[in-house]
């Protein structure tokens, strides 16, 4: 049963469901419960020592929560929801900066259920499901957003075909179990499905991020060889793409949305706890503006998440009384999520430094973390003006030209 939340300026209407609040409950206390600030930075101080940067028994706790396999259908052991019901997790693990591999095997399972075969879905599914970890290598030197237009390529070899090229800012890959990797196949955008039981360890190599929660790595493919069967080629490829897209607009919207809400609270316990002047620094007005500004940014940024996330569940709904979603209007109001979170999300990390003095500029200030995530979510998949740049496309049809 779907609870109408508010109306959007489109004339559609926000909607949260009894599942989505049932999610939300969960993943908030779960999310507070695991994610203290201190397991925050335990995690950031084994970065240097080879570690995954996440806890194992969190991340299988998760799986027995059934959080993994949510947005696959249940015949692959899932539990047969959308895609969309995912960001009310994503937005708790955002406000306390859980660090798991949640977001990266989210995109692998989207890119799988657009495009993989049955006989990959059949192989990969349930086991995405039961907690086995996968994430996407998409992006490469140049740093180009079009996903279609990868390097890299797959070459015709003796058991299937030979890869070359490299990869960068591949999230989770030393404890992933499965890499979907973009190359170029023929000439044309397709998809790789890469284990990683036999990866040579030389072809991982750790990168440093601004977001020290998050691993990062270069994946280098030259000369792994694979099957045929781990291709995903032609409109599959296409709509894998296109999914893995979407999924990671959502839930960086989503985190952003989460992250904000998580150093507002960090800026207004500092100024309800320091003292200048013989006054709380919080009761000063251009202090509370700020905060204020802060909270709109929020709403703002919730408001098209959840926008977002109520067409993706719609579109996702097989009920006789579903109207059909326009891909448009999905694509729409994803890029607008991710261009509201994303700045919004950095104004308030920048504010919430400033606000906290002299000691907002030093690494013991929790503001700094969230600062960073937030400049590591930004540019993720496309920054701001990447987006404005596709949605005036969309919104904005082109004027007749005069004859």
């Amino acid at each position: 049963m779907s609870k109408p939340m508010s109306s959007d300026g489109l004339g559609s209407q926000l909607h949260f469901s009894d599942e989505q609040a049932m999610l939300q409950d969960s993943a908030v206390t779960f999310c507070r419960e695991q994610s203290p600030m201190s397991a925050v930075r335990r995690l950031i101080g084994h970065a240097g020592d080879g570690s995954t940067g996440f806890d194992r028994p969190v991340w299988q706790a998760m799986a027995e929560l059934g959080w993994l396999g949510i947005n696959i259908p249940e015949r692959f052991g899932g539990s047969g929801l959308t895609l969309g019901h995912t960001a009310v997790i994503a937005e708790a693990m955002g406000r306390h900066l859980l660090a798991t591999p949640f977001v990266s095997t989210l995109l692998c399972t989207e890119g799988l259920l657009a495009g993989g075969s049955a006989a990959q879905q059949l192989l990969w599914l349930p086991k995405l499901a039961q907690g086995s970890i996968g994430t996407v290598a998409l992006f490469e030197d140049e740093g180009d957003w079009d996903l279609l237009s990868p390097t890299c390529h797959a070459e015709p070899g003796a058991a299937g075909v030979t890869l070359q090229g490299a990869k960068t800012l591949v999230l989770d890959a030393a404890g992933a179990d499965l890499l979907l990797v973009s190359v170029q196949h023929h000439g044309a955008p397709a998809l790789v499905l890469l284990p990683t039981a036999h990866l040579p360890p030389q072809h991982l190599q750790r990168e440093a991020v601004i977001d020290e929660t998050r691993r990062s790595y270069r994946l280098t493919l030259d000369g792994l060889g694979l099957p045929a069967d781990a291709l995903i080629t032609g409109a599959a490829a296409r709509r894998a793409l296109q999914a893995v897209r979407q999924a990671a607009l959502l839930l960086a919207s989503a985190e952003a949305t989460g992250g904000i809400a998580g150093v507002l609270a960090v800026t207004v316990d500092y100024l309800n706890t320091r003292s200048a002047f013989g006054r709380k620094i919080g009761s000063y007005q251009a202090l509370k503006h700020g905060c204020a500004d802060i909270l709109i940014g929020l709403e703002r940024a919730r408001s098209h998440l959840h926008h977002a996330a109520t067409l993706l569940v719609e579109a996702g709904s097989t009920g006789a009384d579903t109207a059909p979603i326009a891909l448009d209007a999905i694509e729409i109001a994803l890029r607008m999520a991710k261009v509201e979170a994303g700045d919004s999300f950095v104004a308030a990390g920048d504010r919430s430094v400033q606000f906290h003095g002299g000691f907002g500029f030093t690494y013991d200030c929790d503001a700094q973390l969230y600062l960073h995530r937030a400049l590591w979510l930004q540019p993720w998949f496309g920054d701001a003006a990447h987006h404005r740049r596709r949605l005036a496309d969309l919104l904005l049809p082109l004027a007749p030209q005069p004859a």
